[in-house]
């Protein structure tokens, strides 16, 4: 698929997608739906760790609504179904660790797009604004799945019912990202973030995130057992080999990602 409405690249295992219609603050559409599914796909094979990012001054403030004449009339499930749950589904699957680097405004689907991250890092420039109710609209495009797990119910409630921006570092104080950054060290950060897990034991960050997800939904005795067959799996790999040799050898490890 050529790329009209992303910026998609891979240096050294790391692919980074960067949402690129800043003239529009990264509105979505849905060419750019599209275009962020086909690419999630393609890094998921190509990256040991995937980075999603906007271009200009915002990371993406939500559904494309510049079309005012036609916005009371789009099928909303329709789009929801055929367009958004792919996106978001290709996040989801993604085998290997998923960053978003939030350099600014995440706005309605463009907040809930950021949380569907593994790992989500922003400038503290940003803010996330679930922005439905003031358009009579719910959370959608996954944000009444993420933010009650990563927040608590009762600050997503408020979030949802208030529609009022939420601060990067009011984000991070509440455990809905990962860490809220200075906005002059916030490029410097998520790459060194992003570099490190490049180079580290994907299999190992593959079955963290499979272990993490169904715990939420898991008895104690089912989830040890997962544990035991998840680090069996990984007992099995060459980068715990060479853990535990680089550890004997007191040297830093050089994974493979196998």
């Amino acid at each position: 698929m050529q790329y009209d409405m992303i910026a998609y690249s891979v240096v050294e295992d790391l692919a980074t997608i960067t949402l690129n219609r800043p003239d529009v603050m990264n509105a979505l559409n849905t060419q750019m739906r599209a275009e962020i599914t086909d690419a999630m796909r393609r890094a998921a094979r190509e990256a040991r760790v995937v980075v999603l990012t906007g271009a200009g001054r915002a990371f993406c403030s939500g559904q494309d609504l510049g079309d005012r004449a036609n916005a009371a009339n789009i099928d909303l499930e329709r789009t929801l179904r055929d367009e958004y749950v792919p996106m978001l589904q290709a996040i989801f699957d993604c085998p290997v660790p998923t960053i978003s680097a939030v350099n600014g405004p995440a706005a309605g689907a463009g907040a809930n797009l950021a949380l569907a991250a593994d790992v989500v890092i922003a400038s503290e420039d940003a803010f996330f604004l679930q922005a439905f109710t003031r358009i009579g609209l719910i959370p959608d495009a996954g944000g009444t799945w993420y933010l009650p797990r990563q927040m608590g119910l009762a600050k997503a409630m408020g979030a949802a019912l208030f529609a009022e921006k939420i601060s990067a570092r009011q984000a991070s104080d509440w455990g809905m990202i990962w860490e809220a950054v200075p906005a002059a060290e916030f490029e410097a950060v998520w790459k060194a973030r992003a570099t490190h897990l490049a180079k580290g034991p994907t299999a190992a960050y593959t079955r963290v995130k499979q272990a993490m997800r169904t715990s939420l939904d898991n008895t104690l005795e089912e989830q040890l057992a997962i544990e035991a067959k998840l680090q069996g799996e990984c007992g099995k790999t060459r980068d715990f080999q060479e853990g535990v040799l680089a550890f004997l050898e007191k040297r830093p490890a050089q994974y493979e990602g196998r």
